[in-house]
């Protein structure tokens, strides 16, 4: 495992008891922060930017009314830690240098406040996102992956243009509620969790997800699986455990691949 890994212990607290945590708050914060600079720069490896599009959010572990995020106009794929804005829910950038993204302040702070469970937020205008949210509906079960959102995720159908008033976000939140994503219609996909490692999978594998119901609706009429099967498995490929577990992997290689991204 890479840097980010070392001086972690088991949480027995942990609801999957398995999930490694850094210990005290700069540790903490730094793991946060180095995954978040990571997972931009997977976004923009797997093309998922478009110009000045797409928020990465981690809530800071002391003030908790405070987020990390991306300052708009840095690409995906040069991000920095040393780049990553430190905003308060009010609005105000209190550390870093650079714009903050008006869409971005005003869905991810409306999702923190709404909810002290999550973690982090992933929004982006990745194009299968895009082209499935057109549809107006919700993922179906057709492979296991998409099973991690079987009954855990929302249609927010209330598209009125770029989010930036403060009500909209507030609906977003409300429609979220306690699960793991949404899909905003005519707009793109948003991911939540309890750790910026698992908001960054589930927006990954639901991206590829779209891709798979689209491609498979496009070939004939796909066979759904059952309900109590699509239940079983969200279990496996749908726990918090699954989600920080399968971003290990792709956090290892772009460190490998783009060490500066830790600068």
């Amino acid at each position: 495992m890479t840097e980010a890994a070392n001086s972690i212990v088991m949480n027995a607290s942990d609801p999957e008891g398995m999930i490694p945590r850094p210990q005290g708050m700069d540790e903490i914060r730094r793991d946060r922060k180095n995954k978040l600079a990571a997972a931009l720069r997977l976004f923009g490896k797997f093309g998922f930017d478009e110009g000045l599009a797409g928020h990465i959010t981690v809530r800071d572990p002391e003030r908790l009314d405070h987020f990390w995020v991306n300052p708009m106009g840095r690409s995906f794929k040069q991000m920095r830690v040393s780049d990553l804005l430190l905003v308060s829910h009010s609005g105000a950038v209190v550390e870093g240098e650079g714009l903050l993204n008006g869409a971005a302040f005003t869905i991810h702070s409306q999702i923190h406040m709404s909810n002290p469970n999550i973690t982090a937020a992933a929004h982006s205008h990745s194009v299968y996102g895009k082209a499935f949210s057109a549809l107006g509906k919700t993922l179906d079960p057709l492979t296991q992956d998409s099973c991690a959102f079987y009954d855990d995720h929302v249609l927010f159908d209330d598209f009125s243009g770029v989010v930036l008033d403060n009500d909209e976000g507030q609906r977003i939140a409300a429609a979220l509620g306690d699960r793991k994503a949404a899909i905003l219609q005519n707009h793109g996909l948003l991911t939540v969790a309890d750790s910026i490692d698992a908001a960054a999978w589930w927006y990954i594998t639901m991206e590829r997800s779209c891709q798979a119901q689209l491609l498979a609706e496009a070939a004939g009429k796909p066979k759904l699986i059952d309900h109590q099967t699509a239940l079983l498995t969200r279990e496996t490929v749908g726990s918090a455990l699954a989600g920080w577990f399968s971003f290990q992997p792709l956090y290892d290689v772009i460190v490998a691949e783009q060490p500066e991204l830790l600068d």
